[in-house]
């Protein structure tokens, strides 16, 4: 029979993380050392340059409005992909005859990279900020609405039986059984398409607009500012870390006690 390991204490859970860290910092260090010998280049994106040069752009304000802008476009994206995902979502867990009619439309179109579009996005909404938020919803749907649909899927028939022994309403039925009783898979769904928005942020925000995380990398790449190059990834990294551990503590406070 397993027995559960207990869990750690938070000091250490926290000494491991940032043992992790530095163990990713010191590698880093390490590849840019083996590489400054056949490339002299290397020794510019370095974390003996990076790191300063983070703690200068932060320090001057200069990042500041790209990431707000960043991650409203995050916000956005993530809000549309909600708005249909979680509905979709409902709506194929509920009924077998339209998983199996959305089925394969579904999987083919969640198998096309969301860059793809990107041509088709600037021809279709031009330069801005809607192509960059289509991108994004077209990327994080697909989580969401896989994940509510398994949700719903997994429900305890004797639930529904209940309710509809008590006479319960189809609207009470979905409010107090089937959002309560999936809403974990749904958090594990926006966990991952926080993921995978975050990924595909940079390359989007290259699209001609003038502001963003993406646009700094472009930015620094055109001044041959390669310790600002790294500067911002680190920040990229960062940011994405602390969205996902938000996702996270999401999940353990709502998900798991329904």
């Amino acid at each position: 029979m397993k027995t559960r390991t207990a869990p750690l204490p938070a000091h250490r859970r926290l000494a491991l993380s940032l043992g992790g860290l530095l163990a990713l910092l010191l590698l880093w260090a390490a590849g840019i050392g083996m590489m400054g010998e056949e490339t002299a280049m290397a020794a510019l994106f370095s974390p003996l340059k990076a790191l300063p040069s983070l703690v200068h752009l932060v320090l001057d304000n200069q990042l500041t409005v790209h990431t707000l802008v960043s991650l409203r476009r995050v916000a956005v994206g993530l809000f549309w992909a909600l708005v249909f995902g979680i509905p979709l979502g409902l709506a194929i867990g509920a009924s077998q005859k339209l998983e199996l009619a959305t089925s394969g439309a579904f999987q083919f179109l969640r198998m096309v990279s969301p860059l793809s579009w990107m041509p088709v996005a600037v021809m279709l909404f031009g330069i801005g900020d809607a192509p960059i938020y289509f991108l994004l919803s077209f990327a994080a749907v697909w989580p969401i609405i896989l994940n509510t649909s398994a949700g719903v899927r997994q429900l305890d028939p004797r639930w529904l039986m209940l309710a509809r022994s008590l006479s319960a309403t189809r609207r009470e039925i979905l409010w107090k059984i089937v959002i309560p009783g999936s809403l974990g898979h749904m958090l594990t769904g926006l966990r991952l398409a926080i993921g995978i928005v975050w990924i595909i942020l940079v390359p989007c925000e290259m699209l001609g607009v003038s502001s963003g995380l993406g646009y700094f990398i472009l930015d620094t790449r055109d001044r041959l500012a390669y310790s600002e190059l790294m500067a911002v990834i680190v920040l990229i990294g960062a940011l994405g870390f602390l969205l996902d551990a938000t996702a996270q503590r999401l999940h353990r406070r709502w998900g798991r006690g329904r």
